[in-house]
Formats: structure tokens, C-alpha cells, sequence
């Protein structure tokens, strides 16, 4: 699952924003069905790893000056959900990415 967010608000504010947030992440799934864990290999590069329901879904975040990409390898047993994931990720990641 791949999808790429436009934004207006450069690469600091969009850092700075993923770092005070990314810790909600897991919150905008039904609360006990999944544990998120971050990790910044680079500035401009969050990883995810995604438990939830008893899958573990690897993906990852990229900053661009314009736009954020999110990246998800579902696994088969979850590919059913990709059209919901896409939907959240644009609901919830246009919130973050919206100046204030």
C-alpha cells in the first residue's frame, strides 16, 4: 500500500510535526488491536512496524519538501483492509499535514 500526501509546509515543519505525533499513530486503531513502533533511520525517513491482529505489517514514512509518502507491505491476511488503511492514512495524515 503506497500513499503520497501533498503538503505546503517544508520538510522542518513536517519533521517537527511527525515527531511530536508519530506516537499517535496507534491510536487511531480500536484501542488494544494494535501496537505501533517508530524508529528515525534518517531526518526524512520514519519507519513503522505495525502489530494488529496478530500480524505484523513493516512500513515506513518518507518526508518530502512538497509531499509524505506512506508505505505499508500488507500481508496477504490483511489485504482485504488496504482500502480502509489508504482511507485512514489520508483522513488522519491530512490532519497532520493541514497549517494550523
Amino acid at each position: 500500500m503506497r500513499v503520497t500526501l501533498p503538503h505546503s509546509l517544508g520538510k522542518d515543519e513536517v519533521r517537527r510535526r511527525m515527531h511530536e505525533h508519530g506516537h499517535e499513530i496507534a491510536d487511531h486503531f480500536p484501542a488494544g488491536m494494535a501496537s505501533v513502533e517508530t524508529d528515525w533511520p534518517h531526518e526524512d525517513r520514519m519507519n513503522l512496524t505495525v502489530n494488529a491482529m496478530g500480524q505484523r505489517i513493516e512500513g515506513g514514512i518518507d518526508i518530502a519538501e512538497d509531499n509524505v509518502t506512506v508505505e505499508m507491505d500488507l500481508p496477504a491476511m490483511l489485504s482485504f483492509l488496504r482500502g480502509t488503511l489508504e482511507g485512514a492514512v489520508r483522513k488522519h495524515g491530512g490532519k497532520l499535514l493541514t497549517k494550523d
